[in-house]
């Protein structure tokens, strides 16, 4: 493809430009309006500029991507509210054996999570869980959150619905969900053990490092921050109700006792006893006796009435049996179980869909909606919960990047770089790496995916089908390891980051020469071994 006019080159660069800076950079002083609302500007500028036109603008925006994204966000708000990432985050203590192997069991986790769940969600969940079991344990947290954000990335790069830009390539390559996962599950495994024994030999000394003397209340407090997330037992109700209820008991008793009438009956009875002490003793006691049974005897009627409701109370309580003695089916505990194991068979079945390769992106949206009729009401505060601002992002993104694909200025530097990139040699898979993991840090990874796509695919099928297939996996996997090289380079990065430094007593300013330090030498390596194994 040839360049375009020279005003239409420009005014489209310019739009990408101020597309690019935002998205890298979301809070620039001169413009600080975030990523999504940049990503719009960038979409509406190219219309402007006339570099698209408005029908153009919507038919750039893919909307299988979108379902398919949509429906997986959904799946992952009701597997969190099913408490399922809270069970995954409590093995990484489970009968930890030190700092080590802590770090291996984050790796292991988050990369597993992420392949299944996205990056992004599994960093959204975990990264509190992380300083807190950090705090537990008197370590950094910097080594750990490097685990979590690094193999959250390179674990996504295994699924379609690992990562965004898997997710594009997915769709543009139609690649079934089982091809893709067989021809980068072993390059994903490698590059986990490998990121895992970078991490040690950097971190070792730092992760041998203990104090001498611990402080007993702060560890105390970081166990009981640890094991927030568990369920409350259930004996807990029930005591505080059975607390209340004495309460009311005692106040009913001493309103009774204090109440005017009582009041009166006490004053009439100490006058009474004061005048008859003066002419008749005997009487006089009598009477007191006689008030005093009465105040009693009022006393006593508004306990029994407390106690008699007491026993229906308890009546009616729902019996404490196991499930077999009282067959309570329906009781909240037990709906509570069956709910959480629909929600896992659902998402399971989704796997098991697309694997064998149905429409992924109808897969994943029926999944979502089959959760919504399951929870058997209003499904709107589930929703509310999808990153919509994210499908916006997607949106103007879309027709931002086919904009600057109009102005030819991809295309004349992939003619440049074409002849030393082919798929079929050693130094030129080596030459597109290269060209991936720079224009993934520069441009982003989703952007250089929808940029170099289909040109790369197209140079390879030209060779072959099998190496266009090839191709497309190579591409999934460079612009997917090279978000481990800066913080900058992925959004799973910024989010581990921004998540540490606003939690509430553990918060940790990840930075970005401490990320840069670990990030180069992992992703150069990492990507290496990765190309090896890629089948």
């Amino acid at each position: 493809m040839a360049l375009a006019p020279l005003p239409k080159v420009i005014l489209g660069s310019f739009a990408f430009a101020i597309f690019w800076v935002l998205a890298v950079f979301p809070a620039v002083p001169f413009l600080p309006i975030g990523r999504t609302a940049g990503s719009l500007l960038g979409a509406m500028l190219m219309v402007i500029f006339q570099v698209l036109s408005p029908n153009q603008a919507y038919a750039a925006i893919d909307l299988e991507i979108l379902g398919l994204l949509f429906g997986t966000m959904v799946v992952s708000v009701y597997l969190e509210r099913a408490d399922m990432f809270k069970y995954l985050g409590k093995l990484l203590s489970w009968k930890s054996k030190g700092a080590k192997d802590l770090l291996c069991r984050i790796c292991l986790i988050s990369a597993i999570s992420s392949a299944l769940f996205t990056n992004d969600t599994s960093c959204v969940v975990l990264t509190e869980f992380v300083l807190k079991v950090a705090r537990q344990h008197n370590l950094p947290p910097h080594p750990l959150l490097l685990a979590l954000a690094s193999s959250a990335n390179i674990g996504s790069s295994a699924t379609p619905i690992g990562n965004p830009q898997n997710l594009v390539i997915a769709v543009q390559s139609g690649i079934s969900f089982g091809q893709f996962l067989i021809g980068i599950l072993l390059a994903m495994l490698a590059g986990i053990v490998v990121n895992a024994l970078i991490l040690l030999s950097m971190y070792w000394k730092l992760l041998s490092t203990h104090k001498d003397e611990e402080d007993a209340a702060v560890e105390a407090v970081a166990e009981e921050e640890v094991n927030c997330h568990r369920f409350s037992p259930a004996t807990m109700s029930h005591l505080s109700s059975h607390n209340s209820r004495e309460s009311n008991n005692l106040e009913s008793v001493s309103s009774i006792q204090n109440s005017p009438q009582v009041q009166s009956l006490r004053n009439r009875g100490n006058s009474g006893e004061v005048h008859l002490a003066s002419n008749n003793s005997v009487d006089s006691a009598r009477n007191s006796n006689a008030l005093k049974d009465e105040i009693n005897g009022m006393t006593s009627h508004t306990r029994d009435e407390n106690s008699h409701s007491e026993e229906f109370a308890v009546a009616d309580r729902p019996s404490d049996t196991n499930f077999f003695e009282g067959n309570d089916l329906f009781n909240p505990q037990w709906k509570r179980i069956i709910w959480k194991a629909c929600v896992c068979t659902i998402t399971l079945g989704m796997l098991v869909a697309l694997l064998v390769g149905m429409n992924m992106s109808w897969t994943a949206i029926t999944a979502a909606l089959a959760l919504v009729v399951l929870d058997f009401k209003d499904g709107r505060p589930c929703l509310e919960k999808v990153s919509y601002s994210l499908l916006v992002f997607f949106c103007g993104m879309f027709i931002t990047v086919d904009g600057f694909n109009k102005t030819g200025i991809p295309s004349a530097f992939w003619d440049l770089m074409e002849p030393y990139s082919k798929v079929d040699s050693a130094s030129g898979i080596a030459v597109l790496a290269i060209v991936i993991l720079v224009l993934s840090n520069l441009a982003s990874n989703v952007p250089t995916v929808l940029l170099l796509g289909a040109r790369i695919a197209a140079s390879a099928a030209a060779i072959s089908s099998e190496k266009e297939k090839k191709a497309w996996l190579i591409l999934a996997w460079v612009s997917t390891v090279a978000g481990n090289l800066s913080l900058l380079g992925s959004a799973a990065n910024l989010i581990v980051c921004e998540q540490a430094r606003r939690v509430p007593d553990l918060a940790y300013n990840l930075t970005f020469w401490n990320h840069l330090k670990f990030g180069l030498p992992s992703t150069l390596v990492v990507t290496a071994i990765g190309l090896i194994l890629i089948r």
